[in-house]
Parts: C-alpha cells; structure tokens; sequence
C-alpha cells in the first residue's frame, strides 16, 4: 500500500472516530488531545498513524470501521504499515 493510499485510509478512520462520540473520547482521552488537536492535525501522518494504532487495537472497531466505508478488514493494519513509525513495531 501507498503512502498516498494509507493516509486517505487513515482519515476516513478518523473521521468515522470523530462520528462515534463514546470512542472518540475514549481516543481523546488516551492521546491527551482535543477536538481541535483532530482538526488541526488531520493532514499529520504521525497523527494519522496515531489513529490507525488506536483504530487497530479493537477488532470490533476495525469491523465496524471497515463495514462503514466498505473496505476489507486488513486495510486498517497495512495503512498503519505504510505510515510513520511503524518500523518501530515489534512484536515480541
């Protein structure tokens, strides 16, 4: 996937998190954001990983997310790939 790709991805997550009230508090909450911090950040791609991270940490939320924009279940996790900081994941 493209940088280009993940990032168009990436914004379609937030602003489905900007539409789920209770999660998007849960997303401000655990970033230590605000609402503006969503409007000013959005062309971010660290802040746009950010999202991705958070998105991915719930397969519920991925499914949700995923059936809402019709795009397959693995995209979410790619586009995060495709973004800033992912050569830091490890999984051990």
């Amino acid at each position: 996937m493209d940088h280009e790709q993940a990032q168009v991805i990436a914004l379609q997550a937030l602003a489905w998190l900007v539409g789920n009230d209770e999660l998007c508090t849960v997303f401000l909450g655990a970033t230590g954001g605000s609402v503006d911090d969503l409007r000013a950040r959005a062309g971010d791609p660290a802040f746009l990983a950010a999202v991705l991270e958070f998105l991915t940490m719930d397969d519920a939320w991925v499914v949700e997310f995923c059936d809402s924009v019709d795009l397959a279940y693995d995209k979410p996790l790619r586009a995060r790939y495709a973004l800033p900081g992912a050569e830091a994941v490890h999984w051990t």
